[in-house]
């Protein structure tokens, strides 16, 4: 399995070299989750260009993120999941800064199905996101996202997991 998600990686690193040229900006957050398991998160987004519900107080956006994320936790060390998300946006209206709140449901994949107590039951998981933040003039962006992880009954057993994370958004 270890070695299948080795290439994997090194697939998604290739593949990324021709993405992230196209790509709106890179991500990189920190989190821990509720067992004191650090995440280190990079990843790249891609805004969708698009605009509904515009108003004078807002608008819905959106965006596809692609992220490596590694869990550095005490029992079970080296973890590392790769996801892939739609992301929904809805930005207020503001002139150098705009407060938003995001939330999306994707896919990730892990090299070890267990993350300290937490027995994810296989390697394929949803990944669920709310968060909120700032959008500033230049396209810098800071929030706070919380992500929880399962297999969605799929498999047993379906601990899932939770990571509360910082993160700050990088535009190019």
């Amino acid at each position: 399995m270890k070695r299948l998600f080795s290439v994997a990686v090194f697939a998604a690193a290739m593949m990324g070299q021709v993405c992230v040229a196209q790509a709106d900006g890179t991500e990189f957050s920190v989190g821990y989750t509720g067992e004191s398991t650090m995440t280190y998160r990079l990843g790249v987004q891609f805004d969708w260009d698009k605009s509904w519900l515009q108003s004078d107080v807002g608008r819905l956006t959106g965006y596809w993120d692609a992220a490596y994320t590694f869990w550095d936790g005490d029992k079970y060390k080296d973890n590392h999941s790769l996801s892939f998300s739609p992301v929904f946006v809805y930005e207020f209206a503001g002139n150098s800064v705009k407060p938003y709140i995001e939330a999306g449901i994707g896919i990730a994949g892990f090299s070890n199905t267990q993350i300290e107590g937490n027995k994810l039951g296989s390697s394929f998981n949803f990944e669920d996101r709310i968060g909120f933040g700032l959008r500033f003039a230049g396209g810098h962006e800071v929030g706070i996202r919380a992500t929880h992880y399962s297999n969605a009954g799929l498999k047993q057993p379906n601990d899932g997991i939770e990571s509360y994370a910082l993160h700050y958004k990088l535009p190019f």
